[in-house]
């Protein structure tokens, strides 16, 4: 997930609250102290640190819990609501409304702008919109063809000319281009500015008045931490329908900074850039980032990836209630981590659901498709009874299903202990508390 430092930090902090067994002054102070540092780890302006802690230390220590909630429970709500009133309180999404709408990117060369760029084209595709995108990026060799092959398995048309030096004749002859096709979304790559936001500002002013861009999107390189505040700030003053992607959340310990230091501008974040995969983005929704990032988990996001995996008829309803509940047999178990590799990596995944994403081990949820190939060979080597009653593989069926697989019994063994591993897991879930919280912050329904 983006920031798992950070948010394991938090997290560590609201388990020390949930384990004391008095909450008293000094225990609010501890846990304040705690949320600081976190926080100042992951770049985060100290000021901005301050007043934030400082706000929820006041309303820990002075508010009355609601009838029926615990004083515990209150102070992670408090924590909740105030990181997230941090980042922005309401999710801004992007908006269709014209055909074509027509998206300009811009952004400092090295931000990220171009694979940024494919995944927007991705994300749109998905929701059922025909996009088509145009390289007028006429400084960095390559632009046109990195973006051609990036979304090229998708079937998303791009528009370019290598050999062509004028940006503004490429941008207004693209955006005619797919209007005569009717696409219903258009987005504009401009060429990256290299470390001036002066000449940024200035092509992106060109650009639009020609092609007269619905909304226009600064891209911002979430390693660059506090920096990244001036740039958001001298966009948000150039342009009125501006919006924000910050890239690279996956990997950065800046990426705190960064987020902080543009929602700080008030400039509007709509995306966030959350691992190197094509699909890896995500609309910025402060209730839903920060809810994960404590460890709440975001079950709108979750049932979101169903839902998109239902569609292309790979994954069920039924079978997604039979493994969260802890009823599935190694046959399941393969198809749902099948699937789930296509959804992202299966630790994100579990990470929306809540209280289960910093408590995994990392050995057992990173199931890459050489394992999966590996678990496969494997259970072509088991009898049915085998694959649907998993308890009835003895020692001699482990040897002959390693004999008939090319494996070893190591392996064997290593995809059955994968096995019990995520059924104990799944059966040890309170449902009915997870209800309970989902009622208390607001998180919706669990759908399990």
């Amino acid at each position: 997930m983006a920031l798992e430092k950070l948010g394991k930090a938090l997290n560590s902090a609201l388990r020390k609250l949930a384990r004391s067994r008095t909450v008293d002054e000094a225990t609010v102070k501890e846990v304040v102290r705690d949320i600081q540092r976190a926080l100042i780890q992951a770049d985060v302006n100290v000021k901005l640190v301050l007043q934030l802690t400082k706000t929820i230390e006041k309303r820990a220590l002075e508010e009355e819990p609601p009838a029926g909630v615990s004083k515990k429970e209150h102070i992670i709500k408090i924590v909740y609501e105030e990181l997230t009133k941090f980042l922005g309180t309401e999710a801004k999404p992007i908006e269709i409304r014209e055909r074509p709408t027509i998206l300009l990117t811009v952004g400092i060369q090295g931000s990220g702008k171009t694979t940024s760029i494919a995944k927007l084209a991705r994300y749109f595709q998905k929701r059922g919109y025909r996009v088509g995108l145009v390289c007028s990026d006429t400084w960095r060799p390559g632009a046109y063809h990195q973006l051609k092959q990036l979304v090229e398995p998708f079937g998303v048309e791009v528009f370019g000319d290598p050999s062509e030096k004028d940006a503004v004749k490429l941008a207004r002859e693209g955006v005619k281009h797919f209007k005569e096709k009717r696409v219903d979304v258009i987005i504009v790559d401009s060429a990256g500015r290299h470390k001036e936001e002066k000449g940024l500002i200035e092509e992106m002013t060109q650009i639009s008045s020609s092609v007269k861009p619905h909304e226009v999107i600064l891209v911002i390189d979430g390693t660059l931490g506090q920096q990244a505040y001036n740039q958001a700030l001298a966009f948000k003053e150039a342009t009125p329908i501006g919006s924000i992607i910050v890239t690279k959340l996956d990997g950065s310990a800046k990426g705190g900074g960064a987020l902080s230091a543009v929602a700080a501008t008030g400039a509007p974040i709509k995306f966030i850039g959350v691992g190197e995969r094509i699909d890896d983005i995500e609309p910025f929704d402060p209730k839903r980032f920060v809810s994960r990032l404590l460890g709440l988990g975001d079950i709108q996001g979750l049932l979101e990836k169903f839902e998109e995996l239902q569609k292309q008829q790979e994954l069920k309803e039924e079978d997604v209630e039979k493994f969260l509940r802890g009823k599935f047999n190694l046959k399941d178990m393969y198809t749902q981590l099948e699937a789930m590799g296509k959804m992202g990596p299966l630790k994100q995944i579990l990470q929306m659901i809540p209280g289960m994403g910093y408590s995994l081990p990392d050995d057992m949820v990173k199931v890459g498709e050489e394992k999966l190939k590996r678990y496969r060979i494997i259970m072509d080597s088991m009898t049915e009874e085998e694959l649907e009653k998993p308890d009835i593989i003895s020692y001699s069926r482990i040897k002959r299903i390693a004999r008939g697989s090319g494996t070893t019994t190591r392996e064997v063994r290593e995809l059955l202990n994968q096995y019990h591993q995520m059924k104990k897991m799944f059966k040890s879930m309170d449902k009915r508390k997870l209800a309970k919280m989902a009622r208390k912050f607001n998180l919706g329904g669990f759908g399990i």
